[in-house]
């Protein structure tokens, strides 16, 4: 399946709601309003001829200075075409984004994970709370502001 077949599929179905598309390095990424992520990803998975049937990875990059701030990045694989695909959202600072989890269950713990480390709220996740670090933990230490040294905890592990 060529890359063009998935972006005419996306661009007819979805229109405004693609922003971007662009192959990198053998790459294939569409850039995608966060509004529409759950019907994007949802046609996805189901379209009988793309199915994109699993989350590999979700996680976010930090873009400090740029509006907005954050891109959430969705990487889907099609078992039937041996594809990959990246989805691409950006995201501003404190704007939630929905949940994929309906779509594919994987995305509850990989949205956990770039909440705790990131900051990103996903709005309707079933269970969002920090994965890796500890409860009252200040910040986000993947966020290009946090400092290098960390910031100081008062808990104490033994």
């Amino acid at each position: 399946m060529e890359f063009s077949v998935i972006v005419e599929s996306l661009k007819s179905k979805f229109g405004e709601a693609i922003t971007a598309t662009e192959t990198f390095r053998g790459q294939d990424i569409v850039t995608v309003d966060k509004e529409s992520i759950v019907q994007i990803t949802t046609f996805l998975r189901d379209d009988e001829e793309l199915l994109f049937d699993m989350l590999i990875d979700l996680t976010a990059v930090d873009y400090m200075g740029r509006t907005p701030r954050f891109t959430v990045v969705y990487t889907l694989y099609s078992l039937k075409n041996n594809r990959r695909l990246r989805l691409k959202a950006p995201v501003a600072q404190d704007v939630k984004i929905s949940t994929v989890e309906q779509v594919w269950k994987a995305a509850n713990w990989l949205e956990r994970e770039v909440y705790d480390l990131f900051g990103i709220e996903f709005d309707g996740h079933s269970d969002l709370r920090r994965i890796l670090l500890w409860d009252g933990y200040e910040g986000h230490p993947l966020r290009k502001d946090f400092p290098l040294t960390g910031r100081p905890q008062t808990a104490v592990y033994r």
